[in-house]
């Protein structure tokens, strides 16, 4: 009942969104392993991102019937996690405990960071989902070229080209229009 990414299947969701609570229950317990890992590589530390991945969990709990595509579990939840450490980093800055060496950004330099990471998100969720797949497993997961391929019922090398393909859109979405980023900000 899981996808080829190891992610948990269509019908798996499709039966979730039903209600039927043993799918339920399934569905969060195979999501958690990579929302988890979505969370340790996004959140500031581990404990954030243990709190960002059960809060992502009970939201994935709460909300599935509100989920439009059933093979988008992966970036649905991508985006939960995602926005659940960002709100604990703002928490973080509002209430900060200093330690003497930590390097404090400007309101600035926050506000665009937050603006090139929402940027580079959306222009992973325009990608096509053969592209989309291979990138998030790749570089968001962090698994090997051979395990995606393999997951993924790919060789190598079409593998390989997906991600190619996949990273240089992401890089000419990136770069298509820097100045739209700022929206006239300081002019």
């Amino acid at each position: 009942m899981a996808d080829a990414g190891g992610w948990p299947g269509e019908r798996l969701v499709h039966a979730a969104q039903r209600g039927d609570v043993d799918s339920i229950a399934a569905l969060v317990s195979g999501a958690h392993p990579h929302v988890r890992r979505f969370a340790r590589t996004l959140c500031a530390s581990p404990e954030d991102a243990e709190d960002a991945a059960q809060e992502a969990l009970i939201i994935l709990y709460r909300k599935i019937g509100m989920l439009r595509a059933s093979g988008a579990l992966a970036s649905w939840m991508f985006r939960i996690v995602r926005n659940e450490c960002l709100r604990r980093a703002r928490v973080l800055r509002r209430d900060p405990v200093p330690s003497g060496d930590e390097t404090v950004l400007s309101a600035e330099e926050e506000v665009l960071r937050r603006l090139e990471a929402g940027r580079v998100a959306a222009a992973i969720a325009a990608l096509p989902a053969d592209q989309r797949r291979v990138l998030v497993m790749r570089d968001i997961q962090g698994l090997d070229g051979r395990t995606v391929a393999d997951a993924l019922g790919l060789s190598g090398a079409a593998m390989k080209s997906r991600l190619h393909r996949a990273r240089s859109a992401v890089r000419c979405e990136l770069r298509a229009a820097p100045e739209t980023v700022l929206g006239g900000i300081g002019e």
